[in-house]
């Protein structure tokens, strides 16, 4: 697990504020977190492609996304190897596994280990970090 993150993607804090709603500056750029059952895509059934909505790079598809009963949205892995970047994170009394997108460096949300096979992972990501491609 790497501490250190190299995004391709380089903006000021101004260019994120443009380009970004408040909620996804907030939790893109600043880590934080929507609340549980509130955020877009936590109970989409549609397919397609989930992408960063920093960079719009492809995150995850919806082949591995599964209901894990958390209230966000929960994949059991990327859609590629690369496309999200893990880092230890000891906020709130208790250390987890932080997810970042590799591209942009964007908080996305955090990796468990208590999901499906055939990885056992549990990606839980902030619906507002994506946005969503249909039919891919």
């Amino acid at each position: 697990m790497s501490d250190v993150t190299t995004p391709k993607v380089h903006k000021s804090d101004i260019e994120w504020r443009e380009q970004l709603t408040p909620e996804q500056y907030r939790i893109l750029r600043q880590a934080g977190t929507e609340r549980a059952f509130t955020g877009p895509y936590w109970d989409s059934k549609e397919k397609g492609l989930y992408r960063c909505a920093g960079c719009n790079e492809p995150l995850f598809i919806s082949d591995t996304k599964f209901d894990s009963g958390c209230g966000w949205p929960s994949y059991f892995e990327p859609v590629k190897e690369g496309a999200v970047t893990e880092h230890r994170d000891s906020s709130h009394g208790m250390v987890r596994t932080e997810i970042r997108c590799a591209n942009c460096g964007g908080h996305l949300g955090h990796v468990f280990p208590d999901g499906p096979p055939p990885t056992g992972l549990r990606y839980c990501i902030n619906g507002h970090a994506m946005v969503f491609e249909p039919g891919k």
